[in-house]
């Protein structure tokens, strides 16, 4: 994430802060779930594209298994931990 804000502007931070508030103040309001983080680094990384200033490859890498990855490593987390408090408690 740090990759992301290091080449931007203060303008492309901005617009993807716009961005991001809208993006969850309509999911918030048709009440569907979203990801702030993810959000954020994609208005980040459409703010980067749309200047033209490009988009490393390592990056893209990273943004792409973060989105892969956080549904499937949340439903595990929950499982276990239900699991273990179910038999605490």
């Amino acid at each position: 994430m740090r990759d992301l804000y290091r080449t931007s502007t203060y303008g492309q931070g901005a617009s993807a802060e716009l961005v991001v508030m809208t993006t969850i103040f309509a999911a918030d309001h048709y009440g569907l779930p979203v990801s702030t983080t993810q959000v954020l680094s994609s208005g980040m990384a459409g703010t980067m594209v749309a200047n033209g200033s490009g988009m490393q490859a390592s990056t893209i890498r990273s943004l792409a298994l973060a989105w892969l990855l956080t549904l499937p490593v949340a439903m595990c987390l929950s499982a276990l931990l239900f699991f273990l408090f179910s038999q605490i408690f």
